[in-house]
């Protein structure tokens, strides 16, 4: 029996019925770009959001990162500040804005931004900082938002991974200006092709934000600034919209999965996630560590048990940013992490007779390296 890291199949046999009377529905309704089912997508995901201004939905996450950076000014000759642990998505953002990516170190017990470490990477050019909900968890806003308030900085929540999170009981991605989400198919809150979305409650940025995705243009054929074709598709937003009805339920599904991992997993020496002090964790991956990751991955892909590792190499040890002069030695808690974090399967279609299976694969690897 393979099994897979993620995997959708399950849910759409069960929601197969509602999707393609969704998607037929766009179909005939004779209007295909920019219609009713994004209105309705934008002005639902704000309302879960607790948001009253209405969101702004585009081409994908990476556009929602970009779209959000845009809209707070971000531009040539400023710094953002985010964490070398992340998708390459979020400092791919910040270089087509122009800006300099910065990096900060990570928390060694939930590899999220630390927010001790951003006094000393701010400098006169930096405009914003960038934290990154990983994994479904979300960053110390509180200290963040204290360091951005002291210096005049622009906060945007990298919410690609964290969609039906909470902090400190309110929505993931509110705590800052904007939050940025995407819909990538495995996400939490996934489409079956790409997506993103960008929220604020100030409608001030949305409404820049809604002008940029659309070259410029507020509704006419006139661009009042240099802008960008980023719209989200009416068919990913109308079977969002049929999705969105079920996130809690997922939610709560991915947080059993979760809670029955680690009742597995106790007795063992991997280092197991765990969820953050006045965090509620949305579980988009289930995340342990082992220092001899690499040998586990090989023999669970022996035993057809299909893991991931987000991300084996921190973004300033690629070849595509070297230029921003960074050096591996420079994050060591981020660099030591990438060598042995791996992703177990998580998806709320994981049933536990194949949990059970990744679980009976994993400790006999692990019983492996251990004899040596």
């Amino acid at each position: 029996m393979t099994i897979k890291v993620w995997d959708y199949l399950e849910e759409y046999t069960e929601m197969r019925d509602e999707i393609l009377a969704a998607v037929d529905g766009v179909f005939s309704s004779g209007w295909l770009i920019l219609g009713e089912q994004v209105r309705e997508l934008e002005r639902e995901f704000a309302s879960y959001c607790a948001l009253e201004t209405p969101g702004v939905g585009v081409n994908s996450g990476t556009d929602a990162l970009f779209l959000g950076l845009k809209a707070l000014g971000v531009g040539p000759g400023d710094e953002v500040i985010t964490v070398p642990n992340t998708a390459v998505p979020t400092v791919s953002a910040i270089t087509s804005t122009g800006a300099t990516a910065r990096f900060v170190d990570i928390e060694p017990q939930h590899y999220l931004m630390d927010p001790a470490a951003l006094e000393n990477a701010i400098t006169p050019r930096t405009r914003a900082i960038l934290p990154v909900h990983l994994y479904g968890q979300c960053v110390d806003m509180d200290a963040v938002n204290a360091v951005a308030d002291r210096h005049g900085l622009s906060v945007l929540e990298d919410c690609a991974q964290c969609t039906g999170a909470r902090y400190k009981g309110a929505p993931a991605g509110t705590a800052g200006d904007v939050g940025a989400w995407s819909f990538y198919p495995t996400k939490v809150l996934g489409a079956y092709g790409d997506g993103g979305m960008i929220t604020a409650a100030d409608e001030t940025l949305t409404a820049r934000a809604r002008k940029l995705r659309m070259y410029g243009m507020d509704g006419r054929y006139y661009a009042d600034e240099h802008g960008y074709n980023s719209r989200l598709d009416e068919v990913q937003a109308a079977i969002l919209r049929v999705k969105l009805k079920r996130l809690d339920d997922w939610v709560e599904r991915r947080t059993a999965l979760a809670a029955r991992y680690g009742e597995l997993f106790a007795d063992t020496a991997l280092t197991l996630p765990s969820e953050r002090e006045g965090n509620l964790h949305s579980w988009y991956l289930y995340v342990v560590r082992h220092p001899a990751r690499d040998a586990l991955l090989d023999g669970l892909r022996s035993r057809d048990i299909l893991v991931n590792v987000s991300y084996p190499w921190p973004i300033h040890t690629m070849e595509a940013y070297l230029g921003l002069g960074y050096g591996e030695g420079d994050f060591p808690v981020a660099e030591k992490a990438a060598t042995e974090i791996l992703s177990l399967p998580m998806y709320p279609g994981l049933t536990e007779t194949q949990q059970d299976a990744v679980v009976e694969a994993v400790r006999a690897v692990l019983k492996e390296i251990e004899a040596g």
